[in-house]
C-alpha cells in the first residue's frame, strides 16, 4: 500500500505522457504498419477523438453564430436608424409637396379670377347650432379686408367675411344659415338663391326661388350669377343633390351641397378688388333683386 502511494503520481504522469505519444504515433503511421498495440489504442481512442472533434465543431459553430448575431444586431440597429431617417425624409417631402400643390392651386385660382385678391389660411372651423364659421389668418394686407367681402377657395365659393380683427377674420361659410347668394344653372340658365341650411352635422345648402317651370336636375352645378356684385360671375357654389317637384306654389324645392370640401380646406383667397357690376354690395343674408 505504501509502495502504491509512493509511485502513484509517477505512474500517472507516465501514463498521461505515454498515451498521447502512442496515440500520435499510431495516427501518423501507415495503417498497414500498425501493430496490435497501435490498433487497440486507436480503437480505444476513437470515441474520445470523436467527442473531441464534435465538441470543437460545436464550439466553433457557437462562436461563429455569436459573431454573426453580433454583426446582424449591429446591422439591424444601423438599418433601423436609416429607416427612421428615410421615413422622416419621406414625410418631410410629402409635406413640402402638399404645400407646393396647395400654393400652386391657390396661385392658379388667383390668376383665373378677374378681381384682386389676397391669400389667407384657415386656422379653425367652428360649427355651432346656429352658425358655420371659420377663422382666417390673412397673409398680407389685412387692413384692406372688410365685412361682406367674398372668400373663394379651391372648388368655389367659401363664404363672406363676417368680422375683421387685425390680420385675422371670421368667415361666414356657405353652409351657414345666414349666408345667401344669387346663382344660376349653366346648363339651363335656371335662376335661384342659395342659402345655407345651418346643419351642425353636415355642410348643406338649399336653393330658393327656383320656379316650377325651370329645369333643374340632380348633379346640376350652381354658379354665381354676378347679380349683387358680391361674388364674381361664374364661381361654383354647390351641386344639386335633391329636387322636389311640388304640385302647388310657384317654386320647387332644391337641396344641394357646397362644391368646396370644407373638411380639407386650408387656404383661401379674399376678394378685395371691386367685383364687376353696376350695383353696390348687399348686406349679408339679403336677397339680390
Amino acid at each position: 500500500m505504501g509502495f502504491y502511494r509512493r509511485y502513484r503520481d509517477i505512474i500517472l504522469v507516465i501514463l498521461l505522457l505515454a498515451v498521447p505519444f502512442f496515440f500520435l504515433r499510431a495516427s501518423i503511421r501507415n495503417p498497414e504498419d500498425l501493430n496490435g498495440i497501435d490498433r487497440n489504442l486507436m480503437r480505444v481512442m476513437a470515441p474520445v477523438q470523436f467527442l473531441a472533434a464534435a465538441s470543437a465543431r460545436r464550439l466553433s459553430d457557437w462562436f461563429s453564430d455569436y459573431v454573426y448575431l453580433v454583426d446582424v444586431r449591429r446591422d439591424n440597429n444601423r438599418l433601423s436608424r436609416e429607416m427612421q431617417r428615410l421615413r422622416h425624409d419621406v414625410g418631410e417631402l410629402a409635406r413640402v409637396q402638399a404645400e407646393n400643390d396647395r400654393l400652386r392651386g391657390l396661385l392658379g385660382l388667383k390668376e383665373s379670377l378677374p378681381v384682386e385678391t389676397i391669400s389667407a389660411a384657415i386656422t379653425t372651423k367652428t360649427p355651432t347650432e346656429f352658425f358655420r364659421v371659420a377663422q382666417l389668418a390673412i397673409d398680407h394686407g389685412g387692413a384692406r379686408v372688410r365685412q361682406n367681402m367674398p372668400v373663394i377657395g379651391p372648388g368655389g365659393a367659401v363664404g363672406l367675411i363676417r368680422t375683421v380683427s387685425g390680420d385675422s377674420a371670421t368667415v361666414q361659410l356657405v353652409a351657414d344659415a345666414g349666408f345667401g347668394v344669387d346663382v344660376v344653372v349653366p346648363r339651363t340658365r335656371a335662376r335661384g338663391f342659395v342659402r345655407g341650411v345651418g346643419d351642425e352635422s353636415k355642410y348643406a345648402v338649399k336653393v330658393e326661388y327656383v320656379r316650377r317651370s325651370d329645369e333643374v336636375e340632380v348633379g346640376d352645378l350652381l354658379v354665381t350669377s354676378g347679380v349683387g356684385c358680391r361674388f364674381p360671375e361664374g364661381i361654383a357654389v354647390a351641386k344639386v343633390t335633391q329636387v322636389v317637384k311640388r304640385d302647388f306654389g310657384s317654386y320647387q324645392a332644391v337641396i344641394a351641397e357646397p362644391t368646396v370640401d370644407f373638411s380639407r380646406l386650408d387656404s383661401v383667397l379674399v376678394v378685395v378688388g371691386e367685383v364687376p357690376g353696376d350695383c353696390p354690395r348687399l348686406e349679408s343674408g339679403a336677397r339680390s333683386p
